[in-house]
């Protein structure tokens, strides 16, 4: 998938269908397996034609590939849009939209294609991460090693939550979260520099 940054707006009733596609994937996955869901089952959950999932999409892998880039690209949007908060309130606002969409990452995590859609959440963190930090005095622990920690350290905390049943509330995590992650790699960036 290409870097939605670079690409213009979608139109909204291309938005609509894939939204539609999208929620029909999650749902029949949920209820059956993803091995089990056909693209018929998708298109006639969704009451969208058979012809035009593939406008949207090649495969079903495509489809929930563009749900998670979604999913990121708006966790993203929601993280710049927020004044500068601490680091439990970034916490708490990242496990508040992740139990939102729970169901998402749900199917996610249960996909076939788990390891490939991480390294994708992995690369889009990443790349987020370093735009952010692009002001960041250089120091001794280079920027692209600090964002991979965060980025990695925080989708395995992500990860691991979901797996338990979310078994803490968001803002819980979000102090876990700024504890375990974001204070000690400030505390390490600010000596290193």
């Amino acid at each position: 998938m290409a870097d939605r940054s670079a690409q213009p707006a979608r139109d909204r009733r291309v938005q609509r269908t894939q939204r539609l596609l999208a929620r029909a994937l999650i749902d029949l996955t949920l209820e059956k397996g993803y091995a089990a869901v056909s693209i018929r089952d998708i298109t006639a959950r969704a009451e969208v034609g058979y012809a035009t999932f593939f406008r949207h999409y090649p495969d079903k892998d495509a489809l929930l590939l563009d749900a998670l880039e979604v999913f990121i690209d708006a966790l993203v949007q929601r993280l710049q849009m927020r004044p500068e908060a601490d680091a439990d309130a970034e916490g708490t606002l990242i496990f508040d939209y992740v139990a939102e969409h729970s169901e998402l990452c749900r199917v996610l995590l249960a996909s076939p294609a788990r390891e490939a859609l991480l390294q994708r959440a992995r690369e889009i963190g990443l790349a987020s991460a370093l735009r952010q930090e692009a002001l960041a005095p250089p120091g001794a622990i280079p920027p692209e090693i600090a964002a991979h920690h965060l980025v990695t350290a925080s989708i395995s905390l992500i990860q691991w939550w979901l797996e338990q049943g979310m078994p803490y509330p968001p803002a819980t995590m979000g102090r876990v979260y700024a504890e375990l992650i974001v204070r000690p790699a400030r505390r390490a960036l600010a000596a290193a520099s």
